[in-house]
């Protein structure tokens, strides 16, 4: 692994994605091949001043014996510690770095999906909490392992050479200043939103090949309030994920009608569905059918009564770094920021304007996004007075 690209990396995730601030704590979740990567985060962190820099490395493998062996009816426990770790980040204003994929898709391949999307770790529900609450400066970033690189290219040789270049490019590190760049980036993304936001939206609608679906918003559901950068509530800007080409905005749960079909794979924790299919009425998923693996959405979708309804809708246009690549990563923040995507379970409330509407948001202890957007899917506006706006035509933005 070249140092040289190694050292921007950190720099850009320290100075730019988590913004770690004098005297802060910085936790670090990450594969344990990661752990070059996760020296230089750590060494940056201090020389800026972090008070200390806590690693916890995740081993898959562990994951994958407990999925095949641990006994029926404890899949589903997640130790406690894990949350108030979570929780104590919050109480802390810390920063928080997540390299990944923590979990290699595929992993889970030969083991029964109902046993393998019983286990929801990494994720912990007090994730959201934090988030909502704007306490920790968080920040999601892709580190290349050779089992993602080969569930990416297979049987080629080069395949993590291949994804470092690819990894490389979509964060803009060959770019001379990256942190200027991203800067642009997300302003580009902010200016649409702030585009989007000015038509006065009650729904989106998406229409393609197997997808004919109307998601409602709530009436000061925002696509500007958040887009690529996020402040914390001490007033540190920070980037939730690089790369990040989304703009979002937080649906009314109990408004999404249709049929939808995802249109690249999804990886649930290591179980990869593919041709994943939903219809919606009254705002849930009342069908989930998939080619394979479809027990495992369905197992993520009975975790509780808001699992099964949409907590965000996100656009992305035709022209992102990742998008343009043309590769299927096999992994969410890779692949969310190819295309739009919806999310069932858990909402964020920061995109809601007026405090009055945030009761209304879903509520889950999941959060699963999944691709519905390309070329072939039309995303139309569809404003108060029931007027209709083109947003996205051939992966072009309308507005």
């Amino acid at each position: 692994m070249d140092h040289d690209l190694l050292a921007r990396y950190a720099d850009l995730i320290v100075s730019v994605g988590a913004n770690v601030q004098p005297d802060q704590v910085l936790a670090v979740e990450a594969p344990p091949e990661a752990q070059p990567l996760v020296h230089e985060i750590a060494r940056l962190a201090y020389e800026r001043g972090a008070r200390y820099v806590d690693v916890q490395y995740f081993d898959a493998g562990v994951k994958r014996l407990r999925a095949g062996l641990a006994p029926d009816g404890t899949l589903g426990w997640v130790p406690p510690w894990l949350g108030r770790r979570m929780l104590d980040l919050g109480d802390l204003d810390a920063a928080r770095v997540v390299l990944v994929p923590l979990v290699p898709p595929g992993l889970m391949d030969g083991v029964d999906p109902a046993r393998a999307g019983a286990d929801r770790l990494p994720t912990v529900q007090e994730t959201f909490k934090v988030i909502d609450e704007r306490s920790v400066a968080w920040t999601l970033s892709p580190y290349p392992t050779e089992a993602w690189a080969r569930v990416v290219y297979p049987d080629d040789e080069r395949a993590l050479e291949r994804l470092w270049q690819d990894v490389a490019h979509v964060c803009r590190l060959d770019e001379p200043d990256p942190a200027a760049a991203w800067d642009a980036r997300i302003d580009e993304i902010f200016q649409i939103a702030q585009r989007i936001d000015a038509l006065d939206l009650d729904a989106v609608q998406f229409a393609g090949p197997g997808t004919d679906l109307t998601v409602g918003l709530l009436p000061s559901s925002r696509f500007a309030k958040e887009g690529g950068a996020s402040t914390t509530r001490t007033g540190v800007r920070h980037v939730p994920n690089i790369p990040t080409e989304e703009l979002y905005t937080t649906p009314d749960p109990e408004r999404t009608e249709g049929v939808v079909t995802a249109t690249k794979p999804l990886d649930v924790s290591g179980s990869l569905v593919t041709g994943l299919r939903f219809r919606f009425e009254g705002g849930r998923a009342v069908e989930i059918d998939a080619d394979t693996n479809a027990e495992a959405i369905r197992g993520r979708c009975a975790t509780d009564p808001g699992a099964s309804r949409l907590g965000e809708v996100a656009l992305v246009d035709g022209h992102s770094r990742v998008g343009l690549l043309g590769r299927t990563f096999f992994t969410t923040l890779l692949d969310e920021n190819a295309a739009s995507h919806l999310a069932l379970g858990d909402a964020y409330s920061s995109p809601i304007a007026d405090p009055a509407d945030v009761p209304r948001i879903n509520e889950s202890a999941v959060h699963i996004d999944f691709m519905v957007g390309s070329n072939e899917v039309e995303v139309t506006g569809v404003t108060r007075s029931g007027e209709r706006v083109p947003i996205l035509r051939g992966g072009d933005w309308q507005v």
